[in-house]
């Protein structure tokens, strides 16, 4: 058997670091290929886990709206899917010009 999933999307919302440090959530959206009856693409919002390093990183560089690949694996707990992040590609980001002063 094999549970392996690889998103690309756009960061929704910035990594949220655990009380413990070792950990991290952060929200992706991935647009769906096809069109909807009303001919709109629509999105689907995926919950990423990362851990160690991987949070590290994407706490570091990671801004809203950059597009990243995830390649991991599902894990339901509690009724909540999620993706439990393997590695991560930082495939873009917005370009300065782009970003909002925070």
């Amino acid at each position: 058997m094999m549970n392996q999933v690889v998103l690309v999307g756009r960061v929704v919302s910035l990594p949220v670091v655990n009380e413990e440090g070792r950990r991290a959530t952060l929200k992706i959206a991935v647009q769906r290929n096809y069109k909807n009856a009303d001919g709109i693409y629509e999105t689907d919002f995926i919950d990423c886990v990362l851990w160690n390093d991987l949070m590290n990183s994407a706490v570091e560089y990671l801004k809203v709206g950059d597009i990243i690949g995830i390649k991991g694996r599902l894990q339901s707990d509690e009724g909540a899917t999620k993706v439990i992040s393997e590695k991560v590609t930082f495939l873009s980001a917005k370009s300065s010009n782009e970003r909002s002063d925070d």
